[in-house]
This record gives C-alpha cells, structure tokens and sequence, in this order.
C-alpha cells in the first residue's frame, strides 16, 4: 500500500463480497489497521535512531455451512491476496472451535458517536529530530546533576481503521497522533543515580506541549536527588492519578467478561449488583473523553464505543463486554472487543470519580495533610508484581514521605496489598481530577498499605 488513504472501505467491501460469491461463502468479515509512522531518537544531540514505517494488518474470518469460525491475516489487499485469505479461511474453518463461536455484533451496523478529532497535518523526520534535540538539551540543562536523557522519542503517526461484514456492515475512521517523551537520568558523587520522567500526547506533533514535558521530567527527577530510606511499617498512602489508574489498570480482569468467563478474574458471573469499593467510589470506561487523544468510534467487532458505568457508589454495575461475551450474559456488547478467533476484551480510558451525592467525610489533600503519609508516584514492574487473578500486588514506586508537609524522595522501596481490601479502604478522592495518558482520576488516599524499604 502505497500510504493509509489506499484503503477504500466499500470498494473493499464490495471485492470481497464478489469474492466470498465465487467461494460460496455466505457469511465473512474483516478488520483492518494501517498506519503511516515515524520516529525519532537521540542521544546528547546526536541522532540515535530514526525510523519511518508502513504497517498494516488485516484479519479475515468466515463462518462455513456448520457455524465454525476460520481466520487469517494478510498485508495483501490485491484481489489475489484477498481470495486467498478467504480461502484460507474457510479452509482453517473446519477446524473451528465449536465450543468458542463468535457472531457479528448485533451493534455492527447502529449510529455511531460523534468523535471530534480532526487531522493534524504531519511535520515529517528532519523538524521532529530538531525538536528532540532541543529538548533534550533544554533538559539537560536544568540541573548539574541531570547527566543523560537515555529514554526519549518523538513520534507521528496517521492511521486507519476499518471493520465490514457481509450483512452489510462498515465502519471507517482515520486520526493522527503524536507521542513525547522524555526520561532523565541523574548522578550525583556518592549517591545512587536518580531517574523519572514524562510523556505528552496531542492530535499532531506541533500540538504537543514540549515545554511541559521538559519541566515535568526535570521537576520530578530532580525531586528524588535528595532520597532517604523509608523503615519498613504500614502507612497510609496518597496515589497520584497516573499510579493509581496504572493500578487499576493491572488488575482490570475484574472487570472484564472474557476474564471472568475463562476463570481468571476476581469476579464470577453473578458479581455484577456486589460490593467492590467503598460507597463514595465510582469508575467508568469512557473511550470518547475528550482527553483521549487515541479515541476510537468503533472496537474491533463495529460495536460503538460508549460510555461505561463499571462501578457506581462502590457497586459493580456492569463488565467489558465483546459480542460472545454478551451473548453469554444475555446483555449487549460494550465496544470493547478485539477481533480474533477467541475475541479479546479491553478497556479504552478509565475515568475515576467520587459518586454523586455522597463525600467520603473526609477533606484529605496531600498539598495540605499534616499527618505523615506516603505519596506514590509511579508503580513499576506491574507485569511481575501483579497476581491479577488473586488480587495481590507488591510493586517498587517512586515516591515521598511526606511529614509535617517535607517531602523526603523515597530511596527504594515496595508497596504491598490486596486490591480488594484497598478499594475498599479508600479514605478519600481529591476534588481536582487530572487528565493523564492512562485516563482520569483525582489524586487517591488509601488507609494502611504495607511499605517495604530496602535493607
């Protein structure tokens, strides 16, 4: 494919359709993802990598005459590669699982949300490279001990989505985006190496706010130059908005059907109407905020992306759904569906919020508080430190101790708890929520998490 606007959605529709005729195919459908990216690196103003690249994925599956499903994927979209994909396919079909049969979604073809994201014009390799060295440079010297940015990138990218299928169904949409980041490493004589950093995202690489970026990384890691050891006790904990949705994040499967169907969720079928939180905690999903740069109209199956109520006032209210796992609860999919074989569940953009009406009681504000606390920063090594479907967590953060309102940068250490047991001792959500990378959320308290320091 020659760029992502190749790809035509009812010309593609209609040679598949003519295709699957000649098969004798009766029932198909196709998802596609392309994009146009590049990116680029550096490393003390001198480029360190840059990479320009077309991508594209497309996944065909057909039904046969006895209801099993095929799949396959290509890059091919000639008339060539689309017969054979179908028909190999239809091949892979007899083979089909009949115990895990998907269906189109029955939302495959209702309006979609109206999603306000217009294109951002490109800037190209050469003037992102330009803007990375200045930033770096700019980060660099905000501090004498701030030696090395080792983790940076700047990045563009178009794409396009698209899902058909043969009962008529299409669903097209393109968007740009643009990423940046910026991780700095500080050393100073005799003491250990600090690092932090941040990450921008906007519509297009000259919406982003460099600026910000540059003073956030530098703020933070300069933060943590003067680090103690914390003993090892039990305190009560302030997550920022990114930790805390970072958390949330990794124990997700709660939330999910497909999880809590294939046995590795905390929750059972019956959960939805239990309590999960404490009474002044709500969370949704909401893929279409506006502080969704990577919002999609659209999931993998064509169902609409809508806002989700997952926990209201403590309750759980519903699960992320996909067309088979809504079918398997009797209620309607959700938009949160891959497309695959055996589809995949996943959030969009979780939004963090103190339920209507009510107050936990409390005015906590880690601006204010005077009683000590733990502030987490950032959790690390989630993939390790997570046993999503026992509920446990010990993950290492960066952070403060907080006393008498002196921050003091936490030297190493771990946070450790039950998920369930912390939902469920939230003290207090802030009133100002933040938007992040990861989602929305106010600054969160929670009472009595163990603390490990390092030996």
């Amino acid at each position: 494919m020659s760029n992502t606007n190749s790809l035509d959605a009812a010309a593609l529709r209609d040679r598949l359709q003519l295709l699957a005729n000649q098969q004798g195919i009766k029932q198909w459908d196709l998802g596609a993802a392309c994009s146009d990216d590049c990116s680029v690196q550096v490393d003390r103003g001198e480029a360190k990598q840059m990479k320009a690249a077309q991508r594209s994925s497309i996944t065909v599956r057909v039904w046969n005459s006895d209801g099993l499903v095929g799949i396959t994927s290509t890059t091919d979209l000639s008339n060539d590669g689309l017969e054979q994909a179908l028909v190999g396919a239809h091949e892979a079909s007899r083979f089909g699982n009949p115990d895990e049969i998907p269906a189109f979604s029955p939302l495959a073809t209702a309006p979609l949300p109206a999603l306000d994201r217009p294109l951002k014009q490109r800037q190209g390799i050469l003037p992102l490279l330009e803007t990375l060295r200045e930033a770096e440079a700019d980060l660099l010297g905000r501090h004498d001990a701030i030696q090395t940015v080792p983790y940076n990138g700047l990045a563009e990218s178009l794409s396009q989505s698209l899902y058909l299928n043969s009962e008529g169904a299409l669903r097209q949409m393109e968007r740009t985006q643009a990423s940046l980041y910026l991780y700095a490493r500080a050393e100073q004589s005799g003491r250990k190496p600090r690092s932090s950093g941040a990450v921008r995202l906007a519509l297009g690489s000259s919406d982003l706010d460099v600026q910000g970026c540059i003073q956030e990384a530098a703020d933070r890691t300069i933060s943590h130059l003067d680090y103690r050891p914390i003993e090892t006790g039990t305190y009560r904990v302030c997550f920022t908005p990114e930790a805390f949705l970072s958390l949330i994040g990794a124990f997700s499967s709660m939330l999910n059907a497909r999880a809590v169907l294939d046995g590795v969720s905390l929750s059972q079928r019956d959960s939805v109407g239990s309590k999960v939180a404490v009474p002044f905690f709500s969370l949704h999903d909401d893929g279409l905020h506006p502080g969704n740069i990577g919002a999609a109209a659209f999931d993998g199956e064509g169902t609409p992306t809508q806002k989700l109520c997952l926990i209201e006032g403590g309750i759980l209210s519903s699960f992320l759904h996909s067309e088979a796992t809504a079918r398997a609860f009797n209620v309607k999919p959700t938009g949160h569906a891959g497309l695959g074989a055996k589809v995949s569940v996943g959030a969009d953009w979780f939004v963090v919020s103190t339920t209507e009406g009510t107050t936990s009681g409390s005015d906590l504000d880690h601006h204010t508080a005077s009683d000590s606390f733990v502030l987490v920063e950032d959790l690390s090594a989630l993939h390790a430190g997570v046993k999503a479907s026992q509920g446990s967590f010990s993950l290492p953060f960066d952070g403060w101790l907080v006393k008498d309102g002196v921050k003091s940068s936490v030297e190493a250490a771990t946070v450790a708890g039950d998920i369930r047991t912390l939902l469920n001792t939230i003290l207090q959500l802030e009133s100002e929520s933040e938007v992040t990378t990861r989602g929305v959320c106010p600054h969160v308290w929670v009472e009595g998490l163990s603390i490990t320091g390092e030996a």
